[in-house]
């Protein structure tokens, strides 16, 4: 496993850790200069602050300040009620994908969805495998233009508390099962995104994480699972802070060939996100060296 003790080389910032600083919003175009003042490589973005800033504008910045990508956040949310719905995913998606093109991403995370109307507060219908079925189609009409494109789809399960609003593919063997059907090949350009927080718990996942193979693997993302939490979506820990063996995951999929970035991504209305961005990702750096 590499030693990432002494500098943090393999660090990546998904760009919703310093999302806010002091509680205000912090601009995509001031993320990356920071990103870069702290000798930090490379970056995952939210399409949200990326649309905010301008593709065109950031995709600049990141080449004048030789900053690479871990990945493209994000595509997904397939499932809909009718066709002009699936349409409308699909359209999204597709500029989803260019999006990434532009930005040199190596992959574009797929969270996708669950029952419609249900992140709104009411789903629309409580048939799951109804939602299974839309999201494996539409990571297959995607995949075929993904794939043209040469931009790579990684799947990211989500922990089973978002199984009816934000992820119906909530282990890693469902997203390989979904990627087996679809590229049995293994072509590296269908895989996963194996996110800490949202797998640590799953008996099978050492294995499952073999059974990806170098091939599958195509992003990992850190942070930490705090006990008690105090939000389901927004109170994720900073590494080292919670109960998740992080080091121990990191060893299961370099293991497996995988050589790429440790990309941190927190969520945290009450603490990290009311603090000074600096000091965020100095702290970032730090665990990244002693708990990652």
């Amino acid at each position: 496993m590499r030693d990432f003790s002494q500098d943090h080389r393999w660090l990546s910032i998904n760009t919703a850790t310093v999302r806010k600083s002091r509680g205000q919003d912090l601009p995509l175009t001031d993320i990356l200069d920071a990103c870069a003042r702290h000798g930090i490589r490379a970056i995952s973005p939210w399409r949200d602050q990326v649309a905010a800033a301008g593709l065109k504008t950031v995709s600049a910045q990141v080449r004048a300040l030789g900053l690479e990508l871990s990945g493209y956040c994000r595509g997904g949310m397939f499932p809909s009620l009718d066709a002009a719905g699936q349409q409308a995913a699909r359209d999204d998606n597709r500029r989803a994908v260019d999006e990434a093109c532009e930005l040199a991403a190596p992959c574009l995370v797929l969270v996708v969805g669950s029952l419609p109307g249900a992140l709104a507060g009411q789903a629309a219908h409580k048939d799951l495998q109804r939602a299974r079925d839309q999201v494996r189609d539409g990571i297959e009409e995607l995949f075929g233009y993904a794939k043209a494109a040469g931009m790579p789809l990684a799947i990211e399960p989500l922990h089973p508390m978002y199984a009816g609003d934000r992820a119906c593919i909530n282990t890693m063997e469902q997203a390989l099962d979904v990627c087996d059907a679809l590229d049995p090949d293994k072509t590296g350009a269908l895989g996963v995104a194996v996110d800490v927080y949202h797998v640590w718990w799953d008996p099978k996942l050492q294995a499952q994480i073999e059974r990806a193979g170098k091939s599958r693997l195509l992003a990992f993302h850190v942070c930490d699972w705090l006990t008690p939490t105090t939000d389901l979506l927004n109170d994720r820990g900073m590494m080292g802070d919670g109960v998740i063996d992080i080091p121990r995951l990191r060893g299961w999929v370099e293991a497996q060939g995988f050589q790429g970035y440790s990309e941190v991504e927190i969520f945290s209305t009450g603490n990290w996100w009311q603090r000074e961005h600096d000091e965020v990702l100095r702290t970032c750096i730090e665990r990244h060296r002693s708990a990652v």
